[in-house]
């Protein structure tokens, strides 16, 4: 052994330090380390270190947060496939990153299918790439860090990278004052792996299981993880066995960042004693050496608690408990992703349909087409031996390949107000309030809000979809009652408004709130038969065009009327003879929030 560990500091630089060097002493074993840190000289500082304590010639390679997989993975090399007529592998970023690290950045922002890549690289230690028509496994051991810029509103990484990384640590605390003020590390680390790592006493290891037990992790990773930790940090520090010192840096460093709930106090020494009474008289027939050891554990476990809350913000279980719930409560607050073809974030590539208007990849496109030439140009009787004399690429509609693209979809509240005579008499005011209220929720949520009314023999356009509050609360304040109901009239204008929303990529949603009284036709004619004939024929139209719609019902006494539209227009219908305007709001957001879910 040719170096020590530093000494243990109360600061959160003296652990990253200590975990770079138990990083470097065995990157395989520990799968790697999630940095909590904004980008800035503190973080290339960290990042410095661990690189330098690596062998001399490892690699280390950058994932950027838009690397494709057959970037990451590797794929068809299209020169080198077009210049010698046959398929040629590419090695991807995951192979090249062998025998060193993988840095991740924007961890935090990575979804969970490209997570799923890394995590099964690591669970394998090998790549396997079978597309193209290839079919290649090469070796894959690194490390991963990643580093998680969000901040603490915001989400983390994906769990499924974050399970398989041993190591926790958080220099959002940490100054250049610190970095000068630490001990560093020297880079001459005796590597032999784990198998001449210091063993471990069973007290050792059921006491950092009863930790993780009293942290609330209930994953199995977390505590092998800090067995492994603590057997090298012993190793550093050139101990032939695991110490209590050693199963405190584990738990500090593995288990406490992953709490999910506040440990127990531990007991007191009263508290042991009162325990080992109840234990020899359950037991019976127990030792008092097996008695004893029981003991040592409970005190030892009490003791890495307690080592390991005290590193832990105050706030932080808090925070996390907070930002779960606000998670819940923010379901729907954008529209659900949805795969397109013409805008949003690129997600891959797939073949083009002969009615595609998709954008084309071209680069996928020659991929494709590139390990068949030599065959075609056979097909079509050329001669030349030399590949590489026609340089002519042989394309076919089979090789078309074009993007896929997830976009983030809004959403659109069309609210379609019933301000007749009838419904300003009966409930205009409540319904006001109502759309007043969510109004402000819409604002909260960045969606837009369009508004229509209908009154007289036309229904008008108060606010086409916008995010301005202060426009929608105007036209609102400013909405008329009095005059006949144009039901049809006011349906087929929240359609119109619904479909140019629909066809820019929002989800839209119709709030009709009436009485159901339609007593005027669309030509302006009164007359309640023909009337309520439109009326059902335009709800028809918005169930077959599958728009989302909700119709409240404002009328004191329900009309049955109205619940025969809301069957015509698929909607859900909600009777609300004695609501207020917080009762009408609280069904249009649940109603809202179930779109957002399906």
């Amino acid at each position: 052994m040719t170096t020590a560990a530093p000494a243990i500091q109360p600061s959160a630089w003296a652990d990253a330090v200590l975990a770079a060097a138990i990083l470097a002493l065995d990157p395989e074993g520990i799968g790697g380390c999630v940095v909590r840190a904004p980008a800035g000289p503190v973080r290339d500082a960290w990042l410095a270190l661990a690189c330098s304590l690596l062998p001399a010639g490892s690699p280390t390679r950058r994932l950027p947060l838009n690397t494709t997989v057959d970037r990451m993975l590797g794929g068809l090399d299209l020169s080198a496939t077009l210049a010698s007529g046959r398929r040629v592998l590419e090695k991807g970023v995951l192979a090249s990153a062998n025998g060193g690290f993988l840095i991740v950045p924007m961890a935090e922002r990575w979804s969970a299918a490209a997570a799923a890549h890394i995590a099964s690289t690591l669970d394998r230690r090998q790549v396997t790439v079978e597309r193209d028509g290839l079919q290649e496994r090469t070796p894959a051991r690194f490390a991963v860090i990643a580093f998680d810029e969000g901040m603490p509103d915001e989400n983390r990484p994906p769990h499924t990278l974050v399970e398989r990384l041993a190591l926790h640590i958080d220099l959002r605390s940490c100054s250049q004052a610190d970095i000068a003020n630490c001990r560093a590390v020297d880079g001459s680390i005796d590597r032999h792996g784990p198998v001449d790592a210091p063993t471990a006493d069973t007290p050792i290891i059921k006491a950092l299981c009863a930790t993780s037990l009293a942290f609330g992790i209930e994953s199995l990773r977390p505590p092998l993880f800090a067995l492994t930790v603590a057997r090298l940090n012993a190793k550093l520090c050139g101990r032939s066995t695991v110490t209590e010192a050693d199963a405190v840096i584990a738990a500090r460093l593995v288990l406490a960042p992953r709490a999910t709930t506040v440990p127990a106090n531990p007991g007191s020494p009263d508290d042991h004693s009162e325990a080992q009474e109840a234990q020899k008289e359950q037991a019976g027939d127990q030792s008092e050496s097996a008695d004893d050891d029981t003991v040592d554990v409970t005190s030892l476990t009490d003791r890495l608690v307690s080592a390991a809350s005290a590193t832990l913000p105050a706030n932080l279980l808090t925070t996390d408990r907070a930002k779960s719930v606000s998670r819940t409560a923010s379901d729907g607050k954008v529209g659900a992703e949805r795969r397109t073809l013409l805008r949003g974030r690129v997600t891959g590539v797939q073949p083009a349909s002969r009615a595609c208007k998709a954008r084309l990849n071209v680069l996928a496109t020659l991929r494709a087409a590139a390990p068949w030439q030599r065959v075609r140009r056979a097909e079509e009787g050329s001669t030349r031996n030399n590949f590489q004399s026609s340089p002519r690429v042989r394309i076919r509609r089979d090789d078309f390949r074009v993007n896929s693209y997830k976009h983030q979809s809004g959403s659109t509240i069309i609210f379609a107000v019933d301000a007749s005579g009838s419904s300003a008499l009966h409930r205009l005011s409540e319904a006001k309030g109502a759309v007043e209220l969510l109004l402000a929720e819409c604002y909260a949520r960045r969606d837009n809000v369009a508004l229509v009314s209908f009154r007289g023999a036309t229904s008008e356009v108060l606010l086409a979809p916008s995010r301005s509050l202060a426009r929608a609360k105007r036209c609102l304040a400013e909405l008329p009652g009095g005059g006949g109901t144009p039901l049809a009239a006011g349906i087929e204008t929240a359609m119109s408004i619904a479909e140019s929303v629909r066809r820019k990529g929002d989800a839209p949603l119709i709030v009709l709130m009436t009485d159901g009284r339609a007593n005027v036709a669309r030509s302006g004619q009164g007359g309640r038969a023909g009337a309520e004939a439109e009326a059902i024929a335009a709800a028809r139209d918005v169930r077959f065009a599958r728009i989302a719609a909700l119709l409240i019902d404002t009328s004191p006494r329900p009309h049955p009327f109205a619940a025969v539209v809301a069957d015509e227009l698929g909607a859900r219908y909600f009777p609300l003879p004695h609501a207020d305007a917080a009762a009408i709001s609280n069904v249009i957001e649940r109603e809202r929030v179930g779109l957002q879910g399906r």
